[in-house]
């Protein structure tokens, strides 16, 4: 391996430093998107229980807010349950476009990942036929040593580059729509919960 990266040239540290970053992100970003952290199970059932008891407390609210979330966006409209359904609405809006916010962390910096890789794959391409064709005036094609040499660090690093690109242009698909319906089951649960708490709708 470390012989690849010093045929490739010194573009494949940059090459491997972005795949280390990619793989970090992308590590980081699927264990962030739990199910269990993002949209717990039955939670606006769980909230319209303790409302109908009588039970839901600040500390309550507080509760559910740390939990997840999706329970930042319900804690929200919790705290404005009193106020008319606009302020509420009002109130979980707000609050959901930090959490969107937060959810699409660090995916710009995966894309970008993915655009520059086989960028620099091919810079290093191009630097390697630079090398091939200055040999080439200097001392001919009687060296074949020197020629493959640069040839070598051509195909490597384009190779290099596009391995990493490939992967995260496929995680980068792949988590932008992951946001994309967690989003969509948010809002769904969170105007579920403004239509039970303001006697539009039966649990």
């Amino acid at each position: 391996m470390l012989e690849l990266v010093k045929a490739g040239g010194w573009l494949m540290w940059p090459i491997l430093a972005c795949s280390v970053i990619a793989m970090a992100i992308i590590v980081e970003r699927l264990w962030a998107y739990r199910r269990q952290k993002v949209l717990p199970a039955n939670l606006v059932a769980q909230i319209w229980q303790l409302h109908q008891n009588k039970q839901l407390t600040a500390a309550h609210i507080a509760t559910v807010r740390n939990s997840s979330q999706l329970g930042r966006i319900l804690s929200a409209g919790l705290v404005n349950r009193s106020h008319p359904r606009v302020v509420m609405k009002e109130a979980i809006e707000e609050e959901g476009r930090q959490v969107v916010h937060e959810l699409e962390r660090y995916l710009n910096t995966l894309g970008t990942i993915a655009n520059i890789s086989p960028l620099l794959g091919l810079l290093g391409t191009v630097i390697g036929m630079i090398k091939v064709f200055t040999a080439i005036t200097s001392s001919g094609v009687g060296n074949p040593a020197v020629l493959a040499g640069g040839i070598s660090e051509a195909l490597i690093t384009t190779a290099a580059g596009l391995s990493v690109a490939i992967p995260a242009v496929i995680f980068h698909r792949y988590l932008s729509g992951k946001v994309d319906r967690i989003v969509v089951q948010m809002e769904e649960q969170a105007l579920k919960m403004v239509e039970v708490m303001h006697g539009d709708r039966e649990q």
